[in-house]
Formats: structure tokens, sequence, C-alpha cells
């Protein structure tokens, strides 16, 4: 039996478009000898898995998407829309998959959004034990059009990193994903916690850089990661992510107190 639960199957044109920029990135999609890539939960349409996997055959062709739905009846609708490199199946955190084949990367979005936080880490072990070698599990949320969103990368030894993707135009502040977090640090947003100093601090940087909104929000952005990183936070990347409104940052600088990866 498919392992979850129902989501509420929310899904949108371009919703996601800023979780595939960032997975077209992943070393492994090009290096792969199997470039499979698994979304898992994609709501009630097929719009995020076939877009998913136009945006991925730019950087490789061969680039097959695999759509995973918990809901028959919304499997049987995506499936109206297969195409060569898309197909879609039933199944949930186990990831079931033809043949036994193991993903590249599997994008969870807006997915665990719903479930404990104490549900997080197992079904993270779930899922990255059908990865291959190697492989990502990108795992957050995103705001209904895709303008704010968080991720997770974790891999087989646990989360790597953690990103934040934000739209620059007309950006108060960049708390504004903490209603976004993953569901993992969502409530860990407090005084005393990683990632609430990890908040503060943006908000500070672009704070004080407001003054190079002359010349654009995406040099205050790139002048807030330069900032952040001088500040001793491990920021991971360079100015062309940054400029896009990403930053990534390693997981252990904004992981709870008390996380332990089991």
């Amino acid at each position: 039996m498919p392992i979850g639960q129902v989501t509420r199957g929310t899904t949108g044109t371009n919703r996601l478009r800023r979780i595939d920029r960032y997975i077209a990135t992943l070393p492994i999609v090009r290096s792969t000898d199997d470039p499979l890539i698994v979304d898992l939960g994609y709501g009630a349409s097929a719009t995020t898995s076939l877009e998913l996997q136009q945006r991925l055959a730019r950087t490789r062709p061969a680039v097959e998407v695999i759509g995973i739905e918990i809901d028959p009846e919304r499997v049987r609708t995506a499936s109206l829309s297969a195409r060569p490199g898309v197909s879609f199946v039933v199944g949930g955190f186990e990831i079931p998959l033809p043949g036994d084949r193991r993903p590249a990367v599997i994008r969870a979005l807006n997915v665990l959004r719903q479930y404990d936080e104490s549900d997080v880490v197992p079904n993270w072990h779930r899922m990255i034990a059908r990865l291959q070698s190697g492989g990502s599990l990108i795992e957050g949320t995103c705001n209904e059009v895709g303008r704010v969103a968080c991720w997770v990368d974790v891999g087989v030894h646990g989360p790597r990193t953690l990103t934040v993707s934000l739209r620059l135009a007309g950006l108060d502040k960049p708390s504004v994903l903490a209603e976004r977090l993953p569901k993992i640090l969502i409530h860990r947003n407090v005084p005393g916690e990683r990632i609430h100093d990890f908040l503060l601090a943006l908000d500070q940087h672009w704070s004080y850089n407001a003054a190079l909104s002359a010349y654009g929000p995406s040099q205050r952005f790139i002048a807030t990661a330069t900032a952040m990183r001088t500040a001793g936070w491990p920021v991971i990347g360079s100015a062309n992510r940054w400029k896009l409104g990403e930053l990534t940052v390693e997981w252990n600088a904004v992981a709870a107190g008390d996380f332990v990866w089991r």
C-alpha cells in the first residue's frame, strides 16, 4: 500500500520554477547514466511534472520524469497528459518505480507541510533509500504562485543544505519566507534557534544594503549574500545564483539544536 496521505492537490503553472532551476544545476542531473527524476505529490494536475521535464531537458535532453501521487484518480487524470519522457504512477513515500529503477532526484514540494514535524525524518529516510548513489531529495515548500520558496537538499548521510529563493521585485524583507519554511524548520523559528538567527541576519543585511536598490534589487541581494558570508554564515555559491534571489547555506548553520539524523 502507498505510504502517506492525500494532499490538498494545489498546483499551478510556474509554481515550482525556482526549484526546477535549482535542480537543473545539480551535478548528478548531468552525470548520471539514468537521468530519472521523480515528482512526488504533483497534485491535482500534471502541470508541474510536465514543466519539470521540459526545463531539465534543456540541460539533459534524455531526462525522464515520473510523477507519483497517492490518489489514483489524480494519476488517471494526469496520465491523459503523459508524453515521451513524462509518465505517472500511484504511490507515496516508498517511491514505487517500474523495474525497481532508482531516481537521481526526488522533488517533494508542499508534500510534508501537512504532517507533524516528527514525521519528516522518517519519510526523508524512506525517500533517500530509493535514490541513486549521489542522488538528492529536494524537499520543501513554496507559496501559491512560486515567488517565495525554501527547500532542503537531503542526501544519504542527511540534510546538506537549505536554499531560499525569493522574487526580489517588491520584496519588503527576506523573512517573508518564514511561513514557507520546510516542515522540519517552520516551528523552530523562535529565539534561540539557528533558523531564527538566520532570518534575522538576512533581514538585517537586506536593510543595511537598502541604498543599493537604486541599482536594482538583484544588486541589493548580491550584497546581502556577500555580507552574510562575511559575517560567518556558510553561504554556498556565487553572484550567479544570488542575483536570482537564491541563497544556499550549509544545513548545520540552520538546523534545530536537537536535530538528529538517524
